[in-house]
């Protein structure tokens, strides 16, 4: 039997049908969107702040959005709208960095812990002491110890995010380790570097990057708690942390100080849990057959 072209046209598919993972996974796509208008506007802040974030005039202080000032003053006489895109700057970058970190540091550790019994049962005891004391608790105590930086906060994070990544990889590990071509691998003589990277370290790759993408959605919303604490990012330095911490005290009289970058925080942190989610849907194979 064969078709002929007008049943070929019947049959095709109409020419803006969607197709592929943006039809599969609609909300992560809507994340990536959102995170990239993000990025975009926080990497253009150069261009798009209308006066310097550190600029102060007591003549212009808590002034309510207008023309001058798209989002208002501050108690100070700063400009909202360019600090908010500044800090925003700051704030991704911390949870860029902290992704990158903690995925890295706690995949060498949860390959290893995985793999060895030895390693298992010292480092995972250390991981099970720091997995004790609450996220929050541990970073400003770190940073209670520490001089008051960037680079202080992203180490903070970093050290509480880490036994979260190994125990997910150790997990891996050991699953992996059971399956057949590993083992054979290890019966016909593998190095174990060499099991670890040619067989296991592919296959945690998945729910690693994953895992990341929460890590950076976390690092964000810890980065800022700390900033509005006082035991964040320094106060100099604009973040949004540290623009609704300033703003708390005058939210009844000039609520944009807070709602703002709040609401900025708030996409972002809502973007990057919604990529997740597509990651996590496109490489779990169990989940992808029940789309």
């Amino acid at each position: 039997m064969t078709l002929d072209r007008a049943d070929l046209d019947a049959t095709a598919a109409p020419p803006f049908a969607v197709r592929g993972p943006l039809r599969r996974y609609p909300l992560a796509a809507l994340g990536a969107v959102l995170l990239a208008l993000v990025l975009l506007i926080t990497s253009l802040a150069p261009l798009l702040a209308t006066h310097d974030p550190q600029d102060i005039d007591p003549t212009a202080r808590l002034r309510a959005p207008s023309v001058a000032h798209v989002l208002g003053t501050d108690a100070l006489g700063r400009d909202v709208w360019s600090r908010t895109l500044f800090g925003g700057r700051v704030s991704l970058m911390v949870g860029l960095v902290v992704g990158v970190l903690a995925s890295a540091i706690g995949l060498a550790v949860g390959l290893i812990t995985g793999y060895s019994r030895v390693a298992d049962a010292l480092l995972m005891r250390v991981m099970d002491g720091l997995m004790a004391i609450p996220a929050i608790l541990l970073a400003i105590a770190l940073m209670a110890v520490t001089r008051a930086s960037m680079l202080t906060v992203i180490l903070a994070i970093t050290a509480v995010e880490i036994p979260r990544v190994v125990r997910l990889v150790r997990s891996v590990v050991l699953t992996l380790r059971a399956e057949t071509y590993v083992e054979a691998a290890i019966i016909v003589g593998t190095r174990p570097l060499g099991v670890l990277g040619r067989h296991i370290l592919p296959n945690s790759l998945a729910p690693l990057s994953v895992q990341a993408t929460y890590i950076c959605a976390a690092a964000m919303l810890v980065e800022s708690i700390l900033s509005f604490l006082g035991a964040g990012t320094p106060p100099e330095i604009p973040s949004w942390g540290n623009i609704m911490a300033e703003g708390r005290t005058y939210f009844q009289i000039a609520p944009w100080l807070i709602l703002s970058p709040g609401l900025l925080l708030g996409l972002t942190v809502l973007a990057v849990n919604l990529i997740g989610d597509g990651l996590r849907g496109a490489l779990d194979p169990r989940i992808a057959k029940g789309m």
